[in-house]
C-alpha cells in the first residue's frame, strides 16, 4: 500500500489506542470519585496503562513508515 490508502489505514489504526486511553481515564475518574483516598495509586496505574496503550499507537506509526 502506498500513498493515501496507507494514511487512511494508519488513521483507522489509531482509533484503538484512542478508545483505550479514553476508557482508561474515564474509569480512573469514576474510581477516584467513588474512593478519593486511593486517587494517588489510581493515578500511577493510569499513567502506566496509558504508556502501554500509547506504545501500540507508536508501533503502528513505525510499521506504517517502514512498509510504505
Amino acid at each position: 500500500m502506498t500513498g493515501n490508502i496507507a494514511t487512511i489505514g494508519y488513521g483507522l489504526a489509531t482509533l484503538g489506542p484512542a478508545l483505550g486511553i479514553g476508557m482508561l481515564v474515564a474509569k480512573t475518574q469514576e474510581s477516584t470519585a467513588r474512593q478519593p483516598e486511593v486517587a494517588g495509586q489510581l493515578r500511577i496505574n493510569m499513567f502506566i496503562g496509558m504508556a502501554l496503550v500509547e506504545a501500540l499507537g507508536l508501533i503502528g506509526l513505525v510499521a506504517g513508515l517502514m512498509f510504505s
